[in-house]
């Protein structure tokens, strides 16, 4: 009982703390012209904002979609007729019948808090055991040990069989319910955090130096350059704990300089990014926020892919010079704290592309954060999107950076081959054979993960199948603002894309108004 209002006083103390930092009046809007509105765009869609969360498998969060348990005294589902099958642990009777050493199993609310699992490139690649799907309580799984203690709740590593229903991720079960999400999206190649977010901007970790530190299990086969495939820092970033790996990333573009080309305003907005202290031009980001799990530093350098490339980065988190230059190119690079996207927003100058990553309190990432404060900040940010002057020609899509290790059933093709000797899904060192000319380190496409698009132009209640991964976002992104491809072996020109999520000729003008606490409909209307 104790934890149990803890757990309450501590998600309305999150709630508080978000609405104290992101709510504005209704007077605070500017009068300038939206400059997004004047760009020539493919498709109706004006304005694109991407919140790429955390470490999660799409089992992990839709593994039963969309039938929830529904105990009394928790936040109830129930799914609207006719919502279409997904891909998930119903439909091949896998949650009784299952080839791993543990069965999946439901976490509740009171469980939100768990383990960190085992992302690693080469484990994840284990757990997926040549396509068999049967190695994860013994590749990824990880659970409490006296060295290490977390919430396992008795499942020891079996814990990373778990996942949770619409009694918990309420909110994003409902904005699969009344827009878009797609069941065969994956990462773009196995691999953690840094992976994730430089595949999500540039399709391709190639290409980097490690500038101190071991590149062992953060650079392909142990080398001091060439493929990222662990959780590397971004070379000059202030920033960031000592005694880390340290890369920069040379000689290759990101979507951040085809959006500069043309013009295109754009940003990279994370929690945490403008700095508490200051000296001699380095700057300090200490800012701390308490959540479910206690006190979380908001800042994590590693998740914010810009800063890997000389040519985007702003290592010593200078400001933008003025709001008006919120998505434009001065000191601030493009890269922004959470609150320039607000004061952007209320300016009427929202960027036409922003990445929104959350401070690592309300991320979603196992161990510093949960599904409960992360459906918390997600719900706010949304609720203030849709009820805006931009809504009309918004598109919002919600992806996550890696799987965590945590079970999910579904394999897809491996577009990339690899036999870096930190491969292992078709035996040791290898991902079949890297063909002449391949590149070593991109074993790919990785573990499934939720993707859903929330807009007036998204599909209701639909479940698109065909296959996307991270860099389908980067593609749409080129393809809507015409800014050509990146080139020098990015997976945007062999990307899925993400036009079946969408319907352009048929808008919605429906708001879909969530509570964000319980995740449950406010209004839809």
């Amino acid at each position: 009982m104790i934890q149990t209002c803890f757990r309450r006083l501590a998600t309305l103390v999150t709630s508080a703390c978000l609405i104290l930092t992101s709510a504005h009046p209704a007077a605070a809007w500017g009068g300038d012209r939206d400059e997004a509105d004047s760009y020539t765009t493919k498709t109706p869609i004006k304005h694109v904002v991407i919140f790429f969360q955390e470490n999660v498998s799409f089992d992990h969060y839709f593994g039963t979609y969309p039938f929830a348990t529904n105990p009394a005294g928790e936040s109830v589902f129930h799914a609207r007729p006719n919502t279409p099958r997904v891909n998930n642990l119903l439909s091949g009777g896998l949650l009784d019948e299952n080839p791993n050493s543990a069965q999946p199993f439901r976490l509740d609310p009171t469980q939100a808090v768990t383990c960190d699992q085992d992302h690693d490139y080469g484990d994840e690649q284990k757990a997926f055991d040549h396509g068999l799907m049967d190695k994860f309580p013994e590749s990824t799984g990880t659970g409490s040990t006296a060295s290490s203690p977390c919430p396992d709740y008795g499942h020891g590593p079996g814990i990373v069989m778990g996942y949770y229903d619409g009694n918990t991720v309420t909110a994003l079960w409902n904005y699969a319910q009344h827009f878009a999400m797609s069941d065969n999206s994956f990462s773009t190649m196995f691999g953690p955090s840094s992976v994730g977010a430089i595949n999500l901007i540039a399709g391709n970790t190639n290409g980097a130096t490690v500038m101190s530190g071991s590149p062992s299990g953060n650079i392909a086969n142990g080398a001091t350059s060439g493929t990222i495939i662990g959780d590397p820092r971004p070379a000059g970033d202030d920033c960031d704990p000592a005694n880390k790996t340290y890369v920069t990333i040379n000689g290759q573009k990101n979507v951040g300089d085809l959006l500069n080309a043309k013009g295109i305003t754009w940003g990279w907005f994370q929690g945490g990014f403008r700095p508490t202290s200051a000296s001699g031009g380095v700057a300090t980001c200490a800012a701390t926020t308490i959540n479910l799990t206690g006190p979380e530093t908001d800042y994590v350098a590693h998740h914010e892919p810009f800063q890997y490339f000389p040519q985007t980065a702003n290592g010593h988190h200078v400001p933008p010079g003025s709001s008006a230059m919120i998505g434009k190119s001065d000191a601030a690079n493009h890269q922004y704290d959470l609150d320039d996207f607000w004061t952007a927003f209320y300016a009427n100058r929202l960027p036409a592309v922003s990445y929104i990553k959350a401070k690592a309190a309300y991320d979603g990432h196992p161990g510093n954060s949960d599904p409960i404060d992360e459906q918390t900040f997600i719900v706010q940010s949304i609720n203030t999107l849709q009820q805006s002057r931009y809504w009309k020609d918004m598109a919002i899509i919600i992806a996550y950076d890696d799987s965590d290790g945590w079970y999910d059933h579904a394999m897809d093709t491996v577009i990339n081959q690899s036999d870096a000797s930190d491969d292992n899904l078709t035996g040791p060192g290898a991902c079949g054979v890297t063909p002449a000319g391949g590149i070593p380190g991109r074993c790919g496409y990785g573990p499934r993960q939720p993707l859903l698009v929330i807009s007036p132009y998204a599909k209701d209640n639909y479940v698109d199948h065909r296959t996307t991964d991270q860099s389908s976002i980067l593609r749409f992104v080129e393809d809507n603002w015409d800014l050509g491809r990146i080139g020098g072996g990015s997976t945007d020109e062999k990307a899925g894309s993400l036009n079946g999520l969408f319907d352009f000729h048929a808008p919605r003008h429906e708001r879909l108004i969530l509570d964000s606490s319980s995740g449950q409909i406010v209004s839809y209307r």
